[in-house]
This record gives structure tokens, sequence and C-alpha cells, in this order.
């Protein structure tokens, strides 16, 4: 009985242990958007210069989660109208998804760019989804060091592509203000250790 009892204790401990990310960008975790929280579930240095944190709900998983936030830091300058145009052409090549729809608004300042849209997927084995994202795009310039952020909020519903269709074109505007009113935390890649 004790046995089994340190096996699971054991196995509870490994599987929190893996569930753990470092934290690249010091983001304070849980993030807190629209009244949910949101805990770290994926931080990986994608390149030299991008480096990327995917944030979930306690109980999701991230092959089939209902929202997902992703900040991808590149840290370096990036050309902002570039990377939106990229972004806007990656939906409109989405010929066979006839749910796929884009959207580009400007902050009125010009610092900020916006890009919503929706795609659906009917994959070969598990449910048909539709997915509405909200992409913000911002440079940052602290004076010595260029950077750029794509600030990602996707929410996903399961099941009839219409229905869920409807139901996210309802949340539209309540989630894009949510994005406009964000107030992103303080970014600074922290020392990452380089695999030899």
């Amino acid at each position: 009985m004790l046995k089994k009892i340190f096996l699971l204790f054991l196995i509870g401990s490994l599987t929190f242990v893996k569930a753990q990310e470092t934290d690249l960008l010091s983001i304070p975790n849980p993030v807190e958007y629209d009244g949910t929280e949101f805990f770290l579930a994926r931080a990986k240095q994608r390149s030299k210069t991008l480096f990327q944190q995917q944030y979930i709900p306690k109980d999701e998983q991230l092959e089939n989660f209902n929202q997902i936030i992703d900040f991808s830091f590149f840290n370096k300058e990036i050309e902002m109208e570039l990377a939106v145009r990229q972004k806007v052409e990656s939906v409109q090549s989405r010929k066979d998804d006839k749910f796929a729809k884009v959207n580009v608004t400007e902050s009125p300042d010009g610092t900020e760019y916006i890009v919503d849209f929706y795609i659906s997927e009917v994959p070969e084995k598990g449910d048909s989804f539709i997915e509405y994202d909200i992409y913000r795009f911002k440079k940052f310039d602290n004076g010595t060091q260029k950077s750029f952020l794509m600030l990602n909020y996707a929410k996903r519903i399961y099941g009839d592509l219409k229905s869920a269709a409807k139901l996210l074109a309802k949340q539209r505007d309540q989630l894009m203000t949510g994005m406009i009113e964000y107030k992103i935390p303080e970014i600074k890649v922290l020392a990452v250790e380089t695999k030899k």
C-alpha cells in the first residue's frame, strides 16, 4: 500500500514538473485577460530573435484549447506593415475555407495595428471548429533596442460550423474591445541558456 501511494506521489510530481515552463519574457503568470486567468503552457525560443509564450486557462490543453493567448516577441526591429500584410495574406490564401474573413484596424495614433479574422478547420480526426483570432502588432523602442510584439488571442468553438460562426460573430465587439484595452505587460527577454 505504501509503495502504491509513493508511486502515485512520484508520478504526480513528475507530471507537475513536466508541466512547468520556464518564463523567457518576464511576463507575470497567470495572465489575466477579459476576466479569465491564463497560465503559461509553452515557452520557446524559436530563433535567435523570436521568443514565444502561450497561455491557456487552467483546465485546457494546447491540442484542443478553447482560448489561448500567444506572445510572439522579436528582439529586433520588424517592419510592422509587412507583418500585418503577411498575416492578412495567410488568411486570404485559405481558398477552401468559406468562413475565412479578415479585417485590419489601425490605432488612431498609427503606432499599432490589429488584424482580426475567422478561420475554420475540419480535421480528419477530432471535432470541427471555428476560430476567431485577434492579432495586435506593436513596436517597442527603449532607446538602445528596437523590438516587436505580435500579441494573439484566439477563441475556438467546436461543433457545427454555422452555429459556431454566428456565436463568435456576436462576441466579436466584446473580444476586440478586450484586446484594444489590454495593458501589455513590460516584456524583458531573460537570459536563455543555449544548448551546445
